[in-house]
């Protein structure tokens, strides 16, 4: 640890000590495990409901802490909820998360933005990301840039689990970093990323806190379970839509569970599991092969099949086991959160428009209602959710629906509550005219469309 980042610390636990207990996190900061999964549904794990392959390790986690059945993702897509969740803040007030997919070198996460990372890392945490970035590319933009202090994995969308490229082609380089330097390495990468976070763990003390990211790409296409090499040196497209079924999908979630399983594994044997605080969480709602029960709508809709994500937290020191919580979380609640267990909070010049809901987490407040903020692809999508109440627009068509009664989303009660559909609206444009708009600059820095059909999205 570097002699600023033991002041940090110090300084830290000083303003903890000074607050009151009802405040305080921990004598200790806790070590974080932050776990983000890639287009993962509702109900792909057994806990909520999988019932077609076995979740173990997972469902474990579930029952450990807490499972949470109103966690939402930031957006309908993956690099837009990147950017709320490591910056605390609606993607929307960045260029780069304005409209997915991040292209070219021009658009990405500034650098002197704060982040989860970079807040952490002053507070004297050890902190490392492995695995999906997409925020920006190299050199302009990256994790070593933001925060991290060790990286492994890739810095755009999908990757192909064996050859770790961004595309298909013979000389075509992997998509594959170590800290900002391209590597080959071969395995299947759901594996690598976790014995990258093996070996961390392994490294890491109880003299000094850790922020560990880990961010697979998994359960995200390309169709390939740990078995499947030579499909993946046959592939014409990362995105086939000539492959997959129900049963590789079930393949890709269970390598990615082993993989969780052997990461936890590795905490309790170092001693570390106690103080640890671990999160696991999707990025945005399922694709073709995922199970969105009982929710509608899946990956690039706001519906709630789209947004609403699997949201699980443990920290045996601190939280108890065996809780279901009905608080409603979004991704950019997990900075001001995970600040305030660590002692410590967001930057005021860069305020949160996230919640800290650390006091729900320890059982010193009861669940809150929230207010919350969606849209997409320039605005042909919008919704809002307020407490048990989502307005949503698509293409010009209102919506109303009551989650508490209609999870489903199918019966309109816009005609029957003309006044809340009205007073909704307006609350969504008063908001909308706060964030950035999406402007025909902002698009010039978009891939080309010649290019971009050679290449993954999000």
């Amino acid at each position: 640890m570097t002699s600023s980042s033991r002041r940090g610390l110090l300084q830290g636990l000083g303003a903890l000590a000074l607050l009151p207990a009802t405040a305080r996190a921990a004598d200790t900061p806790p070590n974080i495990l932050f776990i983000l999964a890639d287009d993962m549904g509702y109900a792909d794990l057994g806990v909520y409901g999988q019932r077609d392959y076995a979740t173990p390790n997972l469902d474990r986690l579930a029952a450990q802490g807490i499972r949470f059945t109103q966690g939402y993702a930031n957006s309908a897509v993956c690099s837009a909820t990147r950017f709320g969740l490591i910056t605390g803040r609606y993607q929307y007030r960045l260029r780069g998360g304005l409209e997915e997919p991040v292209g070219g070198d021009q658009l990405g996460l500034p650098p002197d933005h704060p982040t989860l990372a970079s807040l952490l890392k002053a507070r004297g945490y050890r902190t490392a990301l492995f695995g999906k970035w997409h925020l920006g590319a190299l050199p302009k933009y990256g994790p070593l840039k933001s925060g991290y202090d060790e990286f492994f994995g890739n810095t755009g969308g999908a990757v192909d689990y064996f050859s770790h490229k961004a595309g298909v082609g013979a000389n075509l380089p992997p998509d594959l970093f170590e800290g900002e330097v391209r590597v080959d390495k071969a395995g299947y990468y759901t594996d690598l990323i976790a014995e990258h976070g093996q070996a961390f763990v392994r490294r890491q003390t109880a003299a000094q806190p850790f922020l560990l990211s880990l961010h697979f790409t998994a359960p995200h296409w390309p169709w390939e379970g740990p078995g499947d090499e030579a499909v993946s040196r046959q592939l014409k497209n990362l995105n086939h839509g000539d492959g997959g079924s129900l049963k590789k999908y079930g393949e890709i979630v269970g390598a990615l569970d082993a993989a969780v399983g052997r990461v936890l594994a590795t905490l309790e044997a170092q001693g570390l599991a106690q103080n640890t605080l671990v999160v696991f969480t999707s990025d945005n709602g399922g694709e073709r092969f995922s199970n969105t029960w009982p929710f509608s709508g899946q990956k690039s809709e706001l519906l709630e099949g789209g947004i609403r994500v699997p949201t699980l937290l443990r920290w045996p020191a601190r939280v108890k086991a065996g809780q279901v919580s009905d608080q409603v979380v979004i991704s950019m609640d997990w900075l001001p959160t995970l600040l305030a267990a660590a002692g410590t909070a967001p930057r005021a010049d860069y305020p949160s428009d996230g919640a800290n809901v650390l006091p729900q987490i320890l059982g010193q407040a009861a669940a809150v209602e929230r207010k919350l903020f969606w849209r997409y692809k320039s605005n042909a999508q919008r919704a809002l959710r307020e407490g048990d109440w989502k307005y949503l627009q698509i293409n010009g068509n209102e919506f109303l629906f009551n989650l508490a009664q209609d999870s489903r989303e199918r019966a309109n009660l816009a005609e029957r509550e003309p006044e809340r559909l009205a007073r909704l609206r307006a609350d969504w444009l008063a908001w909308d005219a706060t964030m950035l708009p999406i402007t025909e600059d902002v698009r010039s820095y978009r891939i080309s469309p010649k290019v971009q059909a050679d290449r993954p999205g999000g």
